[in-house]
């Protein structure tokens, strides 16, 4: 009976004993999962953390990367630009070295644009009275206008003549439209000419006042009479051939000195290739920069 006792008590004994055993070692077991499971979150946590501090795609990073491929771009379009202004001019001077030709009697409105430049012989009447002043203009800097004057040709209809410049002195407007000036033929050698382009810094013609600022040739038609009155807006530059000395001597005496024959069209695109490039080749340098400074700097470790 003792025995069997002792039998149970060493019995309870060891199973107590193993039991406190198997505690400590489950207890272990669950701190070292817990350990690891810490450690792979806390991973996964400064990877992340570091992700978002090196990331490229910001949005400086992502303008610098797209300003180089951009201002490329534009600077290939103004070379295309560039060469067709050459080639524009090069046809302008080609039309301008042609000899003069006579308008025809009633003038194909619809086909001017391809006769720009081109140099005419006209002859007719001047119709002082719908002499109109434009400016302000300058010549030599001197300021002045110019004067146009609907010229009424004995073989066709009437066009629009830009006699050329006069000083400021001369730029009484009703001493132009005086009808006692002489009505005899001239003779005109000019360019076909098209409407000006009006900027934002010039004021709009005010026809009803008599102010006029740039050339609006259909405008300038309307004032003379128009269809009724048989005008055609047909624009004709006169050509002054002299030398300085002349044209300075028929400005003293109030005389219109034309325009010099020359083809006078901005070409401005080698400077804007210059400046497209330039851009592109300094962003990208700029990106660059960046993209290797960023790579060399030290990653930020998550706070703890």
């Amino acid at each position: 009976m003792n025995s069997f006792f002792l039998s149970r008590t060493a019995r309870a004994g060891f199973l107590r004993q193993h039991a406190a055993q198997f505690s400590w070692r489950t207890q272990r077991v669950l701190f070292h999962r817990s350990c690891i499971r810490r450690n792979v979150q806390q991973e996964q946590s400064e990877q992340s953390y570091r992700a978002k501090h090196s990331s490229t795609l910001t949005p400086t990073m992502v303008l610098l990367g797209f300003m180089p491929v951009f201002t490329f771009v534009l600077g290939t379009w103004q070379i295309q630009r560039l060469k067709w202004k050459i080639d524009l001019i090069d046809e302008l001077q080609e039309k301008l070295q042609r000899s003069p030709m006579k308008l025809p009697d009633f003038v194909n409105v619809d086909a001017l644009s391809e006769f720009t430049f081109r140099k005419v012989l006209v002859s007719g009447r001047w119709d002082h009275a719908h002499t109109i002043l434009i400016g302000p203009r300058v010549r030599d800097g001197t300021k002045g206008v110019n004067v146009i004057t609907p010229l009424i040709r004995t073989d066709g209809s009437t066009i629009l003549v830009d006699r050329g410049f006069v000083p400021d002195d001369f730029k009484d407007a009703q001493r132009w439209r005086d009808l006692t000036q002489s009505s005899e033929t001239v003779e005109i050698l000019g360019m076909l000419r098209m409407s000006q382009t009006r900027n934002n810094f010039t004021p709009d013609n005010q026809p009803a006042k008599g102010e006029w600022y740039w050339v609006d040739v259909d405008a300038l038609a309307e004032n003379a009479g128009g269809k009724n009155a048989g005008v055609q807006p047909v624009y004709v530059e006169a050509i002054f051939e002299g030398h300085s000395g002349d044209a300075h001597l028929r400005m003293s005496k109030g005389i219109p000195v034309g325009r010099a024959p020359t083809v006078e069209v901005r070409n401005q695109h080698t400077s804007y290739v210059f400046t497209w490039y330039s851009l592109s080749a300094l962003t990208a340098f700029m990106f660059i920069h960046l993209l290797r400074r960023r790579a060399r700097a030290p990653v930020a470790r998550m706070p703890r």
